[in-house]
C-alpha cells in the first residue's frame, strides 16, 4: 500500500494531511497510511475507482492499542489482578474515551466520507470517531512500528490514564472498603504515612504504609500518592481478611 496510495492522494489532501499530522505529533513517511486511516467504508463504496478504506487499519489500530493500554496497566499497578486491571482498561478503552479524544484532534474535518455519512452528520458520529481515532493508530503502527505507536497511544490518553492512576476513575476503592470495615470496630483508625517518593518529576514511585491506629498493616507502591495508598489499603483488607478467617 504505502507508496501506492501516496502517489494517489491529491496536492491539497496532502496539505491537509500534514497539517494533521503535525497535531497529531507524528511524522508520517508515507502519508498514504494516513489518508487510508481516514477513509471511511462510505466514501470506498461511492467512489468509482479501488479505493483503501480504513476498516482493516481499524482492526490492527484496536489490536495495539489494547496492548499498550494493558502494558502499560500492567507495569504500573503490580498489585491489581487481572479482574481489575480488564476494568481498569474497559474504563481508558471505550467509546467515550476515544470519540472524545478524536473530536478534540478535529479528526472528523478530514475525514472522506460517502454523501449519505456527509449529510446525517458522520464527521461527529462517536462510533466514526472511535473508529478513525483507531484507525490512525494502525497507521502508525504501519509506518513506524510498535515503540511510536505505544507512544502516541500513551501521550493521546494520557489523562485518561491519569484518571485511573489518581483514583477519579474507580477500579476498586479498596481505601472506602478499609475504612467502611475499619468504622465496624470500636475505637479503631485508619491513617496512611508516605515512606518514600523515588525516581524522577515525571516518573515518580510513591511508597505509603496504611496504619490501623499503630499497627502497619500494609504498604503499596504508585506512580501517585493515591494509586500507592489503593494498594497499601488492598494489602491492609487482605490481612484483616485473613485475620477474619482464621478466628472463625
Amino acid at each position: 500500500m504505502n507508496g501506492r496510495v501516496s502517489d494517489r492522494v491529491t496536492a491539497e489532501r496532502r496539505r491537509r494531511l500534514e497539517e494533521l499530522s503535525r497535531r497529531l505529533g507524528v511524522s508520517f513517511r508515507h502519508i498514504g497510511w494516513l489518508h487510508q486511516a481516514l477513509t471511511h467504508t462510505s466514501y470506498a463504496n461511492e467512489s468509482r475507482v479501488k479505493v483503501e478504506h480504513n476498516e482493516r487499519l481499524e482492526f490492527l489500530g484496536d489490536a495495539v492499542l489494547e496492548l499498550a493500554i494493558s502494558t502499560y496497566l500492567f507495569n504500573h499497578f503490580p498489585g491489581l489482578p487481572e479482574g481489575d486491571l480488564t476494568k481498569a482498561r474497559a474504563a481508558v478503552v471505550c467509546e467515550a474515551s476515544l470519540s472524545s479524544r478524536a473530536a478534540e484532534l478535529h479528526l472528523g474535518d478530514y475525514l472522506l466520507l460517502g454523501h449519505g455519512e456527509q449529510t446525517s452528520g458522520g464527521r461527529r458520529r462517536s462510533s466514526i470517531l472511535e473508529d478513525a481515532f483507531e484507525s490512525v493508530i494502525g497507521a502508525i503502527y504501519m509506518d513506524q512500528g510498535w515503540e511510536k505507536a505505544q507512544s502516541y497511544v500513551l501521550r493521546q490518553l494520557e489523562e485518561h490514564l491519569h484518571r485511573v492512576e489518581d483514583g477519579s476513575t474507580r477500579v476498586r476503592d479498596y481505601k472506602t472498603m478499609l475504612q467502611e470495615l475499619v468504622q465496624r470496630r470500636a475505637d479503631s483508625h485508619v491513617s496512611y504515612e508516605l515512606l518514600s517518593a523515588t525516581g524522577p518529576d515525571h516518573a515518580k514511585v510513591f511508597e505509603f504504609a496504611v496504619k490501623l491506629n499503630d499497627e502497619v498493616l500494609g504498604t503499596g507502591k504508585g506512580p501517585s500518592k493515591k494509586a500507592a495508598e489503593q494498594q497499601a489499603a488492598r494489602q491492609a483488607l487482605e490481612i484483616l481478611n485473613n485475620r477474619k478467617k482464621k478466628e472463625a
